[in-house]
């Protein structure tokens, strides 16, 4: 091999000779403290018989409304190595007294056996972009040994299955923690047991139940209690809360790292230039240096976003080049952020898909980014957003003023809740330019659709899909870019 070809190689690492597999019957039935009636190895972990893979561990969970023992053929079918189960089957498996008990236990004895850094990210917006952004960058820090928590399993049973399918030769862990109640994520963290506690920023998510946002900042920093000893908390020095979350972790016996704009911020935002594609440059001083990277990802979120993962990478001890050229490279995820070119009349048209969650913060946020898209119409389909309690009314006629600010040229709203939007929007003020918003209200997704279809998209417009999850705009967007069932 010549020299050129040589630089090229990644260094040997002790481990590399070591087996891949995740886990094998004698392993599984040590950690769940059950019973196997076949040896078997299993590649992967699953709850959902959909989505089972050859050569998965199927768990047959109980719910409200189903017993994951009535998929245990399916589960075959698709090629499960083995069932965990509370009865006796013919298929090979492990028997529990409790399958979901089961289940925590083989979280806790995979994090027990990984010698990995572990992150945990938590916040009322951006934990699971943020979460992408840092396994990303520590991904290809690590020539592919980084596991992260995938979609939004965030809860308590999405985090004991996200541990459970952490490889042994894991090198970095990125686990996401959410939580819709106070002591939700004191019980998550202490499963997970973070080295680095990242959380991304307060706003008003979840306020129906916890009444305030000093209260949401409280449930959010429980994060800080599960830490391993000197463990990192790295928070928004911008945030009205900043205090706050600082003395939580502080307490917990954390070093504080904060990233922001603010002049105290360890990771501080120095300079941003908007990029020719949307995405854009950031400067930060770090204290002790400086980074120039880019962020493929438009809006200001992404370059505050971008703070918290090098803080993130930083405190475990990864590359921040690599860092940096993840951020570069990094997709829009669907529903958060994916941006897909639909035919329009007369050309291609723009659709953000920013379908899967909404919160007042985040409403702004995008729709502010919608205001700067190059676009020669705005439009902005519009859900509901949930669990605001009484702050709803309010909540939602505050976007009036975001959508003219951004220069929508239409607005669909969608949902009971909007019924506030479309008041305030249907009053006789105007905008800057002297012109109202134009709005149509549905009250479903499927009439939302209708509405679209008759304004009518053309070439060169701009559509920006967001709600809350459970109002379902994900089939707006699949009709729109030509993929539903």
């Amino acid at each position: 091999m010549n020299a050129p070809l040589r630089l090229l190689d990644w260094p040997a690492a002790a481990d590399d000779a070591g087996g891949t597999g995740l886990w094998d019957a004698i392993a599984l039935a040590r950690a769940v403290k059950g019973t196997a009636n076949a040896e078997f190895a299993v590649s992967g972990v699953e709850i959902d018989s959909r989505d089972v893979q050859p050569g998965d561990l199927f768990f047959a969970l109980k719910g409200e409304t189903t017993d994951g023992h009535r998929f245990i053929d399916m589960a075959m079918e698709k090629g499960a190595s083995a069932v965990v189960v509370d009865r006796e089957c013919d298929a090979p498996h492990l028997r529990v007294s409790d399958t979901t008990e089961a289940l925590q236990r083989l979280g806790a004895a995979a994090r027990e056996r990984t010698r990995a850094r572990i992150v945990g990210v938590t916040g009322s917006v951006g934990k699971t972009g943020v979460k992408e952004a840092i396994f990303a960058a520590l991904d290809r820090s690590s020539r592919g040994r980084a596991h992260r928590s995938v979609k939004s399993y965030n809860n308590h049973v999405g985090v004991p299955l996200s541990l459970a399918r952490m490889p042994a030769r894991s090198r970095y862990g990125v686990l996401e923690m959410g939580m819709n109640h106070a002591g939700e994520i004191a019980a998550l963290t202490r499963q997970v047991r973070p080295h680095v506690a990242v959380v991304t920023t307060i706003a008003p998510a979840h306020i129906e139940m916890l009444g305030s946002l000093e209260a949401i900042a409280d449930a959010k920093a429980e994060i800080f209690e599960g830490l391993e000893q000197g463990g990192v908390a790295i928070i928004p020095a911008d945030s009205p809360f900043f205090e706050r979350l600082r003395d939580a972790a502080l307490r917990c016996g954390a070093q504080v790292v904060s990233f922001g704009s603010a002049f105290h911020a360890d990771v501080r935002l120095l300079d941003v230039v908007a990029g020719m594609d949307g995405g854009s440059l950031v400067t930060v001083d770090m204290r002790d240096r400086r980074l120039c990277y880019t962020v493929a990802m438009p809006g200001d979120h992404w370059v505050t976003n971008s703070l918290a993962v090098m803080a993130t990478v930083r405190a475990v001890g990864a590359d921040l080049g690599a860092a940096g050229l993840a951020l570069a490279e990094m997709a829009g995820l669907a529903g958060r952020g994916a941006r897909i070119e639909i035919p329009a009349a007369g050309g291609m048209a723009l659709l953000i898909d920013e379908s899967y969650n909404a919160n007042p913060a985040s409403m702004v946020a995008t729709l502010a980014q919608l205001g700067r898209e190059s676009a020669t119409r705005r439009i902005a389909v519009l859900g509901a957003m949930k669990e605001l309690g009484s702050h709803a009314p309010a909540y939602h006629a505050g976007l009036a003023a975001p959508l003219r600010e951004a220069g929508v040229n239409y607005a669909i709203l969608v949902g009971d809740e909007m019924a506030a939007l479309a008041g305030e929007l249907g009053k006789p003020a105007a905008d800057a330019l002297g012109k109202a918003t134009p709005f149509d209200h549905c009250e479903t997704v499927a009439k939302a659709v209708d509405a679209l279809r008759a304004f009518g998209l053309e070439g060169g417009d701009a559509v920006l899909v967001k709600g809350s999850n459970s109002v379902g705009l994900a089939r707006l967007v699949a009709t729109l870019a030509g993929k539903e069932d």
